[in-house]
């Protein structure tokens, strides 16, 4: 059973993991509220269970700025969805803050047969599929571990800063990686999750994005 984008940020809060403020509304107006109540600028994403990959069917709207363009976000998003995937069943839309810019990284999780859950760490959004940079690690998950994880990526330096950049907050990183490793002991029900991207700054750390997969 797959949770939609709201459900899993929804369940990792709940645990105490730190996910961009992230809200699902069902009409042009709610978008606008909340966006409002968020605070601009805003990022707008279609939710539905049959819609995996929501920039290729029109529904993800970046930078959002004020109220018109919030409005006319929804109304193409609906309708662009309505058009490519007309069977598709709509849940709503997400409306959530813009994450501020950082290193992109990805934390997931997946079972394997014969090793149970299985963490895994790499520079995240396009970049995990395009240099596959990631590092692995059995659950539970101890600091040293995730530190561990962490360093043996070659992306590391990035987090360290570059060119300029301050380095990344790699202490809250840690501690992220052991708060998901806590989450999914404490949930065995839990097949498969994605934070992708984690976005990782001076400042710490948040998850932009969620997927969690349910046995």
């Amino acid at each position: 059973m797959l949770l939609n984008e709201f459900e899993s940020k929804e369940m990792l809060r709940k645990a105490g993991i730190t996910v961009i403020d992230t809200r699902l509304v069902s009409s042009q107006k709610a978008a606008i509220d909340t966006a409002k109540q968020i605070g601009f600028p805003v990022v707008m994403k279609i939710v539905s269970p049959d819609i995996s990959h929501k920039s290729d069917v029109g529904g993800v709207r970046l930078g959002l700025t004020n109220a018109a363009q919030v409005g006319k976000a929804y109304r193409e998003i609906i309708n662009s969805v309505k058009a490519k995937v007309p069977n598709a069943k709509i849940t709503g839309v997400t409306v959530q803050a813009m994450a501020g810019a950082g290193v992109e990284v990805i934390i997931g999780m997946s079972k394997d047969a014969q090793f149970g859950p299985v963490m895994m760490f790499g520079l995240g959004g396009i970049l995990v599929e395009v240099l596959k940079d990631v590092s692995f690690r059995l659950i539970p998950l101890e600091r040293k571990d995730a530190a561990e994880m962490i360093r043996e990526i070659k992306g590391y330096a990035l987090l360290q800063g570059v060119r300029g950049q301050p380095p990344a907050d790699i202490a809250a990183l840690e501690k992220l990686m052991v708060k998901v490793s806590v989450f999914i002991d404490k949930n065995p029900q839990i097949k498969e999750l994605d934070l992708n991207p984690v976005i990782a700054t001076k400042d710490g750390v948040i998850a932009v994005d969620a997927r969690i997969v349910l046995e």
